[in-house]
């Protein structure tokens, strides 16, 4: 088969090049998840975010505290050092850091000097996550949080994990918005043949984006066949809403019932996923995951069917990105090009919002 014309090869270079990708700088005046709370105790957690290191721990009062991750002295990591009574004491040569991020104190000196701090993060704790602001502390308005009600609502069971993604936080919210895949690259667990071609409409506004899928009717994969009880042929709904909420969170809305019971009457069943990435490089990703179901409440067993079968899903969509990212970097630029469906339109709205955000913020 021949290529493309290099006319039509050139306008999609152009097109991509309207659209976030792997090489645009990080959107920093955004809250992301820098952690699990379970995982910010008494002990120092170091992890890298949006391309810088830093260090998370609580205070006696519980307060957790994130703090760029080096000793303003020589630039040992400050992780590397123990916390004691609210400070990070410097394992190379003592120099005690508080919470704020300042040196209150040289054990080579009498006197400690007053500018020798480093960077303190603006962080918030809502349910099971712990967000950071990495830009402009001023800028660090709570207000902007999505609404998350339902991740501690004793109204819906949960569970969460934590994976690792070699690949561009830009294609995993794209993977999210791009749900015809699931009839492919997820056709041994959560997708069905009838996926892709189910229809759909598009939702798309200022930094909001968003597909409404109605798969009527549909047999149900076991993950949630099982918990609801719909487990017989073409005899479920399953009306999924895939939202774009903000840089750091995506969240899918699903809801299934009998499509053959009449409306009135007829149990539902709701699930809610919150996707939650977090740039580590312009190459790797943190991805956090706390999913919840309205059904089934108090049944652990469930809870761990559920949180399994899911994994070997957002597992497939791991593997599938990293791949991408491999082609991606194995591809010259003037060799690359990638051409859009009109399936893609939000996901291509969402890139460009990206990318503008960036160049706002730069711009000041």
């Amino acid at each position: 088969m021949t290529r493309p014309p290099l006319k039509v090869i050139l306008a999609a270079q152009a097109a991509s090049a309207r659209l976030a990708d792997r090489d645009t700088p990080f959107i920093f005046n955004e809250w992301y998840v820098a952690a699990f709370a379970h995982e910010v105790g008494d002990r120092l957690l170091a992890r890298t975010l949006l391309g810088q290191q830093v260090v998370l721990f609580r205070t006696s009062a519980q307060e957790v505290v994130a703090l760029e991750d080096r000793c303003p002295h020589r630039s040992m990591p400050l992780s590397a050092g123990t916390l004691d009574q609210d400070s990070v004491v410097c394992a190379y040569h003592g120099m005690r850091i508080n919470a704020q991020g300042d040196c209150i104190e040289v054990p080579s000196q009498a006197n400690c000097p007053h500018n020798m701090g480093i960077r303190a993060y603006r962080t918030l704790e809502r349910g099971p996550v712990v967000w950071i602001w990495m830009g402009d502390p001023q800028l660090a308005d709570a207000a902007q949080l999505p609404d998350q009600d339902w991740l501690s609502s004793p109204g819906w069971e949960t569970s969460q994990g934590h994976l690792h993604l070699k690949a561009s936080y830009v294609r995993l919210h794209e993977n999210l918005l791009d749900l015809t895949h699931l009839s492919f690259l997820h056709a041994k667990s959560f997708g069905t043949p009838d996926y892709a071609k189910a229809a759909f409409q598009s939702e798309m506004g200022e930094g909001r984006f968003a597909l409404l899928r109605s798969v009527v009717p549909t047999t149900l994969p076991p993950v949630w066949a099982q918990p609801t009880g719909l487990t017989g042929k073409d005899q479920a709904a399953r009306i999924v809403h895939s939202a774009f909420r903000s840089v750091g969170m995506h969240e899918v809305s699903v809801t299934f019932y009998d499509c053959h019971l009449p409306e009135a009457g007829r149990p539902t069943f709701r699930i809610r996923t919150a996707h939650m990435p977090t740039p580590e490089t312009a190459t790797t990703t943190h991805y956090f995951i706390v999913h919840g179901r309205d059904f089934a409440l108090n049944q652990p067993a469930t809870t761990q069917f559920m949180h399994d079968q899911l994994f070997v899903a957002f597992n497939e969509d791991v593997v599938g990105l990293a791949l991408q990212e491999q082609a991606l970097a194995a591809t010259p630029a003037d060799a690359l090009y990638e051409f859009s469906v009109a399936a893609d339109a939000p996901a291509v709205a969402m890139r460009r919002f990206l990318l503008t955000r960036q160049q706002q913020e730069v711009a000041g």
